[in-house]
């Protein structure tokens, strides 16, 4: 649990200006876990579009648009 936020808001913004973004060693990162996915077998997804319907309806809550045909 946080105790001080102020201090804890400090500490984030020192370590911020003090350690700049690398976008190579994001890269490398998002590299390593994405092949770490693949060999545990969570990527790909066995069917690509499995769960869309729920994510067009998050999206169109998000955005603020009114459900479409027997959503409604």
């Amino acid at each position: 649990m946080v105790r001080d936020k102020a201090k804890l808001r400090a500490f984030e913004e020192r370590l911020l200006r003090d350690e700049p973004a690398d976008i190579t060693k994001n890269l490398q990162i998002f590299q390593w876990l994405y092949e770490e996915a693949v060999l545990l077998g969570a990527l790909p997804p066995s069917d690509p579009l499995d769960g869309i319907d729920v994510d067009i309806r998050i999206a169109r809550v998000v955005n603020g648009l009114r459900p479409s045909g027997k959503d409604r």
